[in-house]
């Protein structure tokens, strides 16, 4: 069985036969997450793909195999993409001093540079396998032995290099034997998948050369590259019985000495001699107690000091440590360079150091619970193990190595992972775990000067994901809790102005540079006139013809925008009420109903000072108005008390207003009284609509914030009891029969929905499986969030009755 659990939801656990005959031996994840390669002992390989795109919903599309061959190394091919952290400029104020692109060649590539997908596994007997997976969804597969000589291989490892090829460390299981490296070359000719391997340097482990310790190890336990994409250096473990060794070893280029005699014969090219590559040793441990897993750093660190002494500032930066666990139970964070402690974890069964006849009465008590495998998170804040009973542990590691660092310095190492996972979409789940109530305002509000610092397209490409970021970061403090659903509400926004403009053509072929929506933007934001039909005019109103079809298919997404500019000025006096009495805003939501009830800091708040999305809202009216003369039945409905209010002329015109008091950032201003008071006498002219929020989610990472170890069990959710902020969830959570909504279509499900449903594993939007619309505009809405949802997170299949 192969068993997938998101960590967000760890007690829902989906288990699949796998269809091996023989015990698995290899596990291996592609870079997003959304493919598995699993290899058995018989040299069958299957590639798992999701099913939909569902996190919990797997199928095996295609395989390869080395009959009879047991597979002891596995890894998908390089896509040549390396983005580098440099630790020493996190406080520079351009990502692309932060993170630098590194210049990578992917492992093949197709027609126009394209890397080519597929993998490549090393076997028990010296063979290496490479599948590579064409367009068309056909395999090419070709086996070739390692060298001319073949032997066991009870250890592999495979690494990359920035030239393209592929580096395999091979170990025959002795430490007296050397650790044997091959430069592994992948090409296609004439549709055959073709390879070359070239013997290089190889080592011995300097444990075997030291009299003292010669026989003291005779095996090697763990052979490890300390990066895929760092061929260069290679991590060795060496056990007897009862302790181990850890050494650190580097290959670099170092020059040949000539004798004086053949440089007369030959001189040397410009006095520089020959240069050969050396394995040369950077450092090792003392004895350790045997060592059961290791598990190494994902982060692609670049330190423009390379040797082995780092800044203060730096040196215990999480990306920099790698994990060892111990028979004893015990789990140690070494600096991945200089194998020097950095942190250390003692589990329930382990034994801190006391005195020696404790431990020597442990060790013969009975086998200890230790980690047999052990992975870290992309950033390093993270590690998750399995141990010898089988049980699934998630550890916490500090930012700070556990040492003691300031409060700013904490905060910066989060700022600047969180960055960096802004700017490579890697989800930031772990770096969540230690983000305490008191640093979220903190978090966000540099979070935000940060971005303001980018030039303008590199903001343009993030702005929805660091939307999606502070609302995660926002959940986990019940002062800003209000916030999350502002946040959302706000992706959704940003959704909807994009696709509805999208529809728009120009009616002319050789039009200006600059597309219908660009011009719709700019007129707004040029006519600051409170009458929707006097900036009507000023559009060519030819552009914003559609289909009738195309029209009513959108109703329901031009009736959220209706409605939610409808909530948020109906709420407005309320919220200038709360600021003036000098409410705090960091006070929590207590209630949701209508806006004229409940604590003030409510979901809305954000939007009233927000000039931008203001003017979002204001560009969509003015186009709904325009869609509204071609199609009326696909305009918002309002329950007016009169039949002749214009509705939307007259909320277009209160939000005019409203817009232009924040219209600039740095000058905002407070409405005015008329404003207030026509605001105040919208309930009375139109029905206020209660807003669907996102449901609560009913993830795990809100109930570790206490750092207290939770134990959970697979397939039974844990309750809501004890949690720090429930009381401000009741307000979301519906009541049982009150119908349910599909959160992306804006659709009712009704109470007890028949359609089955997908939730998201993040923030817990709920959409239907299957589109129920087959208009283009609907499917083109609905593509969006195919692989996603809008926040970023994984999609899940829900049961049929969920509630």
């Amino acid at each position: 069985m192969v068993h997938i659990i998101d960590t967000e939801h760890p007690w829902d656990v989906y288990s699949v036969n796998s269809g091996h005959a023989e015990v698995i031996t290899c596990l291996e994840w592609d870079q997003s997450g959304s493919r598995l390669l699993s290899a058995d002992a018989d040299g069958h390989i299957k590639c798992w793909s999701m099913t939909d795109h569902l996190a919990n919903s797997w199928e095996n599309t295609v395989g390869s195999m080395v009959e009879g061959d047991p597979v002891v190394a596995l890894s998908w091919l390089h896509n040549g993409v390396k983005l580098a952290l440099h630790v020493e400029k996190s406080g520079a104020s351009n990502f692309g001093e932060k993170f630098s692109r590194v210049k990578f060649s992917p492992s093949l590539t197709l027609f126009g540079g394209k890397p080519m997908e597929g993998w490549i596994a090393v076997t028990i007997s010296g063979l290496v396998t490479v599948s590579l997976l064409k367009p068309n969804g056909q395999v090419l597969t070709s086996t070739e032995s390692l060298c001319r000589l073949r032997c066991r291989v009870a250890l592999a490892d495979v690494a990359f290099t920035g030239g393209g090829n592929i580096v395999v460390a091979t170990s025959d299981g002795s430490s007296t034997s050397p650790v044997q490296f091959y430069k592994v070359c992948v090409s296609v000719v004439n549709e055959k998948c073709k390879i070359d391997t070239e013997i290089l340097p190889s080592l011995f482990m300097r444990c075997t050369t030291d009299p003292a310790r010669k026989d003291k190890y005779p095996a090697i336990t763990h052979l490890k590259f300390l990066a895929r994409d760092m061929s260069e250096q290679v991590l060795l473990c060496a056990s007897n019985q009862n302790s181990s060794i850890v050494e650190c070893w580097s290959l670099r280029k170092e020059g040949l000495p000539v004798n004086n005699i053949f440089q007369q014969i030959s001189p040397v090219v410009g006095d520089k001699p020959p240069m050969i590559l050396k394995w040369r040793i950077l450092s090792a441990t003392n004895d350790l107690d045997r060592v059961s897993a290791v598990a190494l750093p994902k982060l692609p660190i670049s330190l423009t000091n390379t040797d082995l002494k780092v800044a203060n500032d730096t040196k215990f930066f999480p990306g920099l440590g790698l994990a060892l666990a111990f028979h004893d139970g015990s789990v140690h964070i070494v600096h991945r360079l200089s194998l020097q402690m950095m942190a250390v974890f003692y589990g329930s069964s382990s034994q801190r150091p006391v005195d020696e006849q404790t431990i020597k009465r442990q060790r013969t008590a009975g086998p200890l619970v230790h980690f047999k495998a052990m992975q870290l998170s992309w950033t390093s804040l993270a590690l998750a193990g399995v141990d010898n009973h089988g049980k699934l542990s998630m550890l916490r590691i500090s930012p700070s190595m556990g040492h003691v660092l300031d409060m700013n310095m904490s905060l910066r190492h989060l700022l600047f992972l969180l960055e960096y996972c802004m700017v490579t979409g890697y989800d930031w789940w772990d770096i969540l775990l230690h983000v305490q109530p008191n640093m979220v305002q903190n978090l966000v509000e540099k979070l935000h000067e940060e971005y303001m610092r980018q030039n303008a397209a590199l903001q343009q490409v993030l702005s929805t994901r660091i939307v999606a970021m502070k609302a995660s970061l926002c959940k986990l403090s019940s002062s800003t809790i209000a916030r999350v659903c502002d946040y959302h509400a706000k992706l959704f926004l940003i959704a909807i102005s994009c696709t509805l403009k999208s529809l728009l053509r120009p009616h002319f072929l050789n039009t200006p540079d600059k597309s219908p929506g660009d011009r719709l933007t700019e007129i707004c934001s040029k006519i600051t006139d409170i009458d929707i039909d006097k900036v009507m005019i000023n559009l060519k109103t030819e552009e914003f013809v559609l289909e009738m079809t195309t029209l009513q298919s959108l109703q329901q997404l031009i009736q959220w925008v209706g409605d939610f500019v409808l909530y948020l000025l109906a709420s407005l006096p309320n919220q200038v009420r709360a600021r003036h009495s000098g409410c705090s805003a960091q006070r929590a939501l207590s209630t949701v109903g209508s806006p004229s009830q409940g604590s003030p800091v409510r979901p809305g708040h954000s939007f009233l000072r927000d000039g931008a999305a203001l003017g979002m809202f204001r560009e969509l009216m003015v186009v709904i108005r325009i869609w509204g003369l071609l199609k009326p039945s696909c305009l918002p409905v309002y329950t007016a008390t009169s039949d002749t209010q214009d509705s939307m002329s007259l909320l277009f015109r209160l939000l005019t207003k409203l817009w232009l008091c924040c219209r600039e950032e740095n000058h905002i201003t407070e409405p005015d009284d008329t404003l207030i008071d026509e605001c105040c006498l919208l309930p009375s002219q139109l029905l206020i609509p209660n807003i669907d929020w996102l449901p609560i989610n009913d993830g795990i990472i809100s109930k570790l914030q206490n750092k207290q170890l939770v134990r959970l069990q697979f397939g039974k959710a844990p309750g809501l009891v004890g949690h720090t902020l429930s009381s401000q969830f009741d307000a979301f959570v519906r009541a049982p029969g009150q119908p349910k909504i599909d959160h992306l279509r804006r659709l009712h499900l009704g109470a007890y929905p028949t359609e089955e449903c997908k939730s998201c594993t993040r923030c817990g939007c709920v959409t239907m499986l299957k589109s129920p619309n087959k208009v283009t505009a609907v499917k083109q809405w609905e593509q969006r969030w195919i692989k996603n949802c809008l926040c970023g997170g994984l999609w899940r299949r829900m049961p049929l009755s969920y509630s």
